[in-house]
């Protein structure tokens, strides 16, 4: 048979069960929206962080408790934040360095709830050193910064971020206004400029800073979960990186501390958060097996039920490859179709979604789902093509 008359016949056979055929393509069509929507969200958070780190500048380096990284041994990973040894001395020691070092500042970040007159808002609370802000560049739009004083006398001060100010007091002046976190009643003393994301931290148009004294008061703990470095200039990035080393290894064991700068520090977050969009594109195309197994099953069936067509069609001439051919062609088309509407579905989805969330669709995650969709159709649909070639024209004509 000629095979654009074996391609008709297969289209005029998935016409003729519409049903059956849409429900075959369910599975398909949800595993590549899956592995879709997931990648692209993957993607999109990859390309948002770079853009934060982008802003904060190039002359910047980070000081992080524990072996930070993917590297090879025991001990590589995510920052140690519970085991901290990073101290307060260790700022003010790495501020009066000198060289290509120009100053050291210290941040805390604490899950907390701020309370304001029976309104609550979970958020995170920041201790920071007065010089924080400076080099992080967090201007304030109202009001003043965490100061020296601040920090030395240990003043019950805070600084909210433009979301947290319009969600407690709406368009009331929060400036004067006292909150409560944990145990401590603070003092409004400034509201800041709307910031967006820090890149590596919390949001910040939806956090509390406070002095790193106070910070520390309300989380319990001495220790720091990272020192920021700011450097001269982009060019002193490595003699600054070399300081801070001798310095701290003259205080604290190699395990304990990671300095890393900006491109360190976002290609080591680029690295787990591959890892982390590989993990959820492969939990994802669990479901294309699944869609698979759906289209194996229905073209079993399909061959039970055209036994007697298919007898009919061998005992006019038809040969076994000819029956072979149609049925891997009809799983193949059924999958086909299925990628199709799924790549339809999930790059919508990731549009829509982009809107609130980053997400970000890729050539390749579009091009890998419709090629595996072709291939699940080719791997499952050769069980059921092989079963309807091998028949006995004369069994299946017979057969009721």
């Amino acid at each position: 048979m000629d095979f654009s008359e074996i391609f008709r016949l297969s289209l005029r056979s998935i016409k003729r069960n519409k049903t059956r055929s849409a429900l075959t393509m369910l599975g398909i069509i949800i595993g590549v929206a899956s592995v879709i929507l997931l990648v692209s969200l993957g993607q999109g958070l990859q390309k948002y962080i770079t853009g934060q780190f982008e802003q904060l500048g190039t002359n910047l380096i980070i000081v992080m408790p524990g072996k930070v990284g993917l590297g090879e041994g025991f001990g590589h990973g995510p920052p140690n934040f519970a085991g901290s040894k990073l101290t307060l001395k260790h700022v003010s020691d790495l501020a009066r360095l000198g060289g290509a070092i120009e100053d050291a500042a210290a941040g805390n970040e604490i899950p907390a709830a701020i309370k304001y007159k029976g309104k609550s808002k979970y958020t995170t609370v920041a201790g920071i050193t007065a010089n924080y802000g400076k080099i992080r560049n967090i201007e304030v739009a109202k009001g003043r910064g965490i100061n020296v004083s601040d920090v030395e006398l240990d003043r019950k001060v805070a600084l909210l971020g433009k979301g947290i100010a319009e969600t407690l007091f709406g368009q009331s002046e929060a400036l004067g206004k006292e909150v409560t976190i944990g145990k401590e009643k603070l003092k409004i003393v400034g509201v800041l400029k709307q910031l967006g994301s820090g890149g590596i931290g919390f949001d910040m148009d939806n956090f509390v800073a406070v002095p790193i004294t106070v910070g520390q008061s309300i989380s319990g703990s001495k220790n720091l979960m990272a020192i920021t470095i700011k450097v001269k200039s982009k060019e002193e990035i490595s003699s600054a990186i070399n300081a801070t080393k001798k310095y701290l290894s003259s205080q604290l064991e190699e395990d304990d501390y990671s300095v890393l700068d900006q491109a360190n520090l976002l290609s080591t977050i680029t690295q787990i958060l591959g890892v982390l969009t590989a993990a959820l594109g492969g939990i994802a195309a669990i479901s294309l097996v699944v869609g698979g197994v759906g289209i194996m099953n229905i073209m079993l069936v399909t061959v039970t039920e055209r036994t007697k067509e298919i007898g009919l069609r061998k005992a006019v001439g038809a040969k076994p490859k000819d029956i072979l051919i149609q049925f891997v062609i009809e799983a193949v088309v059924l999958s086909l179709l299925g990628g199709i509407i799924g790549i339809i579905i999930g790059a919508g989805g990731s549009f829509i979604m982009s809107k609130v969330f980053p997400a970000s669709v890729s050539f390749w995650s579009v091009s890998l789902a419709f090629g595996v969709s072709a291939l699940v159709g080719i791997v499952f649909g050769v069980a059921p093509a092989l079963k309807a070639s091998r028949l006995n024209p004369i069994d299946a004509l017979r057969y009721e």
